[in-house]
């Protein structure tokens, strides 16, 4: 048995209680570097916890496409993930809200091109998903001593539709 998620388009909005859209689509906050710069500023609320430093890693990851099987979700109690797409590729992003430290009803989201996403300390989420290659990203995130992931396997899955 499965059970099906409609995706649906990714506005700041649906995803305000999971994090932040990084959005660099229209027009800059402001310009810098004498004019030949955008500056789309100070978008997401970092955390990395009193022990942990912001690190940054580059993750090359395997399209999906749909139906997707969601069989897995994770979530970092010592910070947030930041997901910068390297691409202008929409991206599938995948949360759930949290009910007593287990996932409740995952939410499947496409990106607009242009955007990534900041998921805050704790937040249930999928795995890194692009749609098309390359699937290279930037992943903004804790780096620290302790451990910074907890995995929920989904029993029975989830199959997202696109």
């Amino acid at each position: 048995m499965t059970r099906a998620i409609h995706s649906q388009p990714l506005t700041r909005e649906s995803f305000a209680p999971f994090g932040e859209i990084l959005d660099a689509s229209g027009q800059p906050d402001r310009m810098i570097n004498a004019g030949m710069c955008g500056r789309h500023h100070d978008l997401a609320a970092l955390d990395f916890g009193q022990d942990g430093q912001a690190g940054i890693s580059i993750f090359d990851a395997r399209p999906r496409s749909f139906p997707y099987t969601l069989d897995l979700l994770e979530r970092h109690p010592e910070g947030s993930q930041a997901f910068l797409p390297l691409t202008g590729h929409p991206f599938l992003v995948i949360v759930a809200p949290d009910h007593n430290g287990a996932p409740g009803t995952p939410l499947a989201f496409i990106t607009h091109p242009f955007q990534g996403v900041n998921f805050r300390r704790g937040t249930w989420h999928g795995v890194l998903t692009p749609l098309a290659e390359p699937g290279l990203f930037a992943v903004v995130d804790r780096i620290g001593a302790t451990t910074n992931l907890d995995e929920y396997p989904l029993d029975p899955p989830y199959v997202i539709k696109g």
